[in-house]
C-alpha cells in the first residue's frame, strides 16, 4: 500500500507535530508532504525531522516565508492541490487548524484526516493573535474568515474518514462539517518511572500563545508570589509581553527537550493548564504520566482527561483569582503520583497506534 502523509507546515514543535511523529512510526514508510518546512525554528527537536524525506510545495520558495505563516493560509488550499497524489492508496492528512489540507486531490486514494481541530479562527475560538486592536485589520480578516469558512467546508467533504482527536473535536467536526468522526487521543510520551523529590515551584509550559492562557496564569503568579517556572517558547511580541509583565518569582527557562521537561514536571508541585476550549491538551496528561497533579481551567480536551480530585483539581472562570482560589484548595489535598500515572497510560503511543491501524484497515 502506498501511503502519504500530509502536514499543514512544520515550523513549530508542538502536539500535532508528536502526532506526525509518531504516523511516520506506524508508516515508516509512508511519503511525508508540507507546505513549508523549517527546521532552523524547530529548537531541540529539529534533528528529529531532517532525517525525513519531506516534499514541499510552491510556498517553499517564498521569501520571508517564516514571517508570512499566518497570511499564507490565504493560498494554502492551492499549496495542497498542487501535490501529485497520483498511485497513492491511502493519504493521511494531519489537520492541525491552521491550513486547508484536506482541500488536496486524492484521485483514487482514501482521504483519512486526523482533526486536531477545525481552524479556530474561523470559528470563535481564542487564537495565537488578537486582531481586536485593529479595526481595519479585523474588518478586513472577518471578510477573509467569511470566504475560507467556505474553503474549509468544501474541503471537509472530500474526507473519507474523520478522526477527532478528542470529544471535544469530535463535537466541532459534527458542527461545523456536519460529519461524524471517530475518537483517537493523540500519543502521549509518558515518561518512564522516576521518582524525583517535589521542590517548591509549579510549573506551566509548552506554546505561549493567548489562547494559552500563560497570560493568566503569570497574573495569578504575580499576585500569589510563589515560585512560577514557565518553559517553552511563544511568538517574539506576546512572549516578550509576557516577560516584561512576570515579578521575580516567575522564571521562564525556555525551550527545553523531553528529557528536562519530564524532569521539570517530576519535581513540580503541580502543573498550571489555563488554555481556552483546549483540543486535547498534552503536556497536561504528560504531567500526570510524571506522577504529578494538574491545576487545570475546566475548558475543552481536558475535562476527558483528568480525573477531579484524582489526578488534578478543576476550576471554573479562566481569571487570575479563580486560579488562585485553586491553587489555595490544591494545597490541602494530596495526590497520588500512581494513580496520576496510570490516567496518563490510557492515552499513550500505543493506544494511539492500535486505533489509527483498526481504524484505516477498516
Amino acid at each position: 500500500m502506498k501511503i502519504a502523509i500530509v502536514h499543514d507546515y512544520i515550523k513549530e514543535y508542538g502536539g500535532a507535530e508528536r502526532v506526525l511523529e509518531e504516523l511516520v512510526k506506524i508508516f515508516p514508510k509512508a511519503e511525508i508532504y508540507t507546505t513549508v518546512f523549517l527546521p532552523k525554528y524547530l529548537g531541540p527537536h529539529r534533528r528529529r525531522f531532517e532525517k525525513y524525506d519531506i516534499h514541499t510545495s510552491f510556498l517553499q520558495y517564498v521569501p520571508f516565508k517564516a514571517k508570512l505563516i499566518s497570511p499564507m493560509r490565504l493560498i494554502s488550499n492551492f499549496a495542497f492541490k498542487s501535490f501529485d497524489f497520483a498511485g497513492f492508496d491511502l493519504i493521511i492528512v494531519s489537520q492541525t487548524g491552521a491550513y486547508f489540507p484536506n482541500s488536496l486531490n486524492k484521485k483514487g486514494a482514501k482521504l483519512v484526516s486526523y482533526t486536531h481541530t477545525p481552524p479556530r479562527y474561523l470559528y470563535g475560538y481564542k487564537t495565537a493573535r488578537d486582531l481586536t486592536k485593529n479595526k481595519l485589520v479585523y474588518s478586513l480578516a472577518m471578510i477573509a474568515n467569511h470566504f475560507l469558512r467556505m474553503v474549509d467546508f468544501r474541503s471537509s467533504q472530500n474526507v473519507d474518514q474523520f478522526i477527532a482527536n478528542s470529544q471535544e473535536v469530535r463535537g466541532r467536526i459534527e458542527k461545523f462539517y456536519r460529519r461524524d468522526a471517530v475518537v483517537i487521543y493523540p500519543p502521549v510520551n509518558i515518561p518512564s518511572p522516576k521518582v524525583s523529590r517535589k521542590e517548591e515551584y509549579y510549573l506551566t509550559g509548552g506554546r505561549m500563545a493567548r489562547a494559552k492562557g500563560t497570560d493568566v496564569i503569570i497574573k495569578a503568579f504575580n499576585k500569589n508570589g510563589k515560585h512560577l517556572k514557565i518553559f517553552g517558547k511563544g511568538f517574539a511580541g506576546f512572549e516578550q509581553e509576557l516577560r516584561e509583565m512576570a515579578k521575580d518569582n516567575i522564571e521562564f527557562v525556555g525551550e527545553v527537550d523531553d528529557d528536562n521537561k519530564f524532569e521539570l514536571m517530576r519535581k513540580a508541585k503541580a502543573f498550571i493548564f489555563a488554555s481556552y476550549d483546549e483540543d486535547f491538551g498534552i503536556t497536561p496528561v504528560e504531567s500526570m504520566g510524571a506522577g504529578t497533579p494538574v491545576i487545570a481551567y475546566e475548558s475543552g480536551g481536558v475535562k476527558e482527561t483528568i480525573v477531579e480530585g484524582k489526578t488534578g483539581l478543576f476550576y471554573g472562570k479562566n481569571t487570575p483569582e479563580n486560579l488562585n482560589k485553586a491553587i489555595k484548595k490544591f494545597g490541602t489535598m494530596k495526590f497520588d503520583p500512581k494513580i496520576c500515572r496510570s490516567q496518563a497510560e490510557k492515552f499513550s503511543a500505543k493506544e494511539f497506534g492500535l486505533g489509527f491501524k483498526e481504524v484505516v484497515n477498516a
